[in-house]
């Protein structure tokens, strides 16, 4: 066979522009030490260690009996787009009409469908770092612009007004955030997100997306949306989920609310990617989002007994700055004190290096905080057994003592 007949492997350049999740990279590595026989402890994925309530199983295998096995419309059942809009009105008293939500697979596509129909080439986002990893990349794909503003940990890593406006300039779009954040746990509070939005009400052409997917998971008390302030509903897209408080991580279903025109438009980009989510996955969202959230509350507070022992077992740590996280599963410590520290001639740079080395001396699976915008953390997920936890802890405070 000649040159010319060989097939050139060749990526294209949007694939050469992206990063593996380092999430999901960090999940198969540790997958790949358990199958070689290696005793890790992996606190790198954000999934409940919960299955999902039996009452949503029950609605998802009455619907296999009652064959809904066939294409749904694109944007979702509508008695399902129903039942999230008085979700929406029940739980964060926001207006939206059926026609308004569209459901996807995942709140990962929500955000993505958002972002495809919204942002155009050379257009920039703005998002507030430490930020979810796949925000950057999703705003790559669309050929805009990330524009990562980095928020200290002594303000729990909250994007102030002042830092809000620096980032504008005329090409600026959208600002992308989360509230229960991953990957700090951060909650803001109305009043935080009202100092925001009068930064934002000077720029109308800006669009926001709030990722509420962690909202039952607030310690902090009530949670609070964007859309719900003044002026802000008519440039909001409300994105949620059932994964994170309903335990339904593999059912991948998630939602958005938003202005019609803006919710037509997410529709047209999921109509050419996957057409409709799961007819299944919409049934057992259906009796997850009409049930009283009360439902959770036994793992929420199984969550923050977790935290509050991670925090503490971190706090004993010498060279980590540990905040206490107000939501989510999430705690986001800074550990650039360990870098230029060595351990048998190999010295240790960034974030990167430091998990790298944590889990190759003591199987213990972190994220570093590079891949969510800020190099000088690692995350660590606390969805977790709690003797997993306090193991986790000690073999992660004996790695660092062998650097020097």
């Amino acid at each position: 066979m000649s040159n010319t007949d060989t097939l050139t492997q060749r990526e294209s350049a949007l694939l050469t522009r992206l990063s593996e999740s380092a999430t999901l990279a960090m999940a198969r590595i540790s997958r790949e030490l358990k199958s070689k026989g290696f005793d890790v402890i992996s606190l790198s994925l954000g999934e409940p260690d919960f299955n999902t309530p039996e009452f949503i199983k029950e609605a998802a295998k009455k619907a296999i009996d009652d064959n809904f096995s066939h294409y749904p419309p694109v944007n979702g059942y509508q008695d399902v787009r129903e039942a999230i809009a008085k979700k929406f009105k029940r739980d964060n008293n926001l207006d939206y009409t059926a026609d308004q939500i569209v459901i996807s697979t995942g709140a990962k596509q929500s955000i993505a469908n958002a972002v495809l129909a919204l942002v155009s080439e050379g257009e920039e986002v703005i998002l507030p770092a430490p930020y979810w990893v796949s925000y950057s990349e999703i705003v790559k794909i669309a050929g805009g612009v990330p524009v990562e503003v980095l928020t200290p940990i002594d303000t729990d890593f909250k994007l102030s007004p002042a830092q809000l406006e620096a980032a504008i300039t005329p090409k600026t779009r959208m600002l992308i955030y989360s509230s229960p954040c991953n990957p700090t746990g951060t909650v803001y509070l109305k009043e935080e997100l009202e100092a925001l939005a009068e930064v934002l009400r000077k720029y109308p052409n800006i669009i926001v997306i709030s990722d509420e997917i962690y909202e039952l998971i607030n310690f902090s008390g009530k949670h609070a949306s964007m859309a719900g302030l003044e002026g802000m509903y008519d440039r909001t897209i409300t994105i949620n989920g059932v994964s994170k408080g309903f335990a339904m991580t593999g059912w991948r279903l998630g939602y958005l609310g938003a202005p019609k025109w803006m919710a037509d438009a997410c529709t047209k980009i999921q109509g050419q990617f996957t057409s409709s989510p799961c007819s299944i996955s919409q049934k057992a969202a259906k009796a997850a989002v009409e049930a009283d959230p009360a439902v959770t509350f036994d793992m929420k507070a199984a969550f923050l007994r977790r935290r509050d022992q991670v925090v503490a077992d971190l706090k004993e740590v010498p060279g980590l700055i540990v905040n206490v996280p107000a939501g989510a599963f999430y705690i986001f410590p800074d550990v650039s004190s360990y870098f230029g520290k060595a351990f048998d001639g190999k010295t240790i740079q960034n974030a990167s290096d430091l998990c790298n080395f944590i889990l190759e001396q003591e199987f213990v699976a972190l994220v570093t905080g590079e891949a969510f915008g800020d190099p000088n953390c690692l995350r660590i997920s606390y969805a977790a057994a709690e003797s997993e936890l306090t193991e986790a802890v000690l073999r992660i405070k004996r790695a660092l003592a062998k650097l020097n």
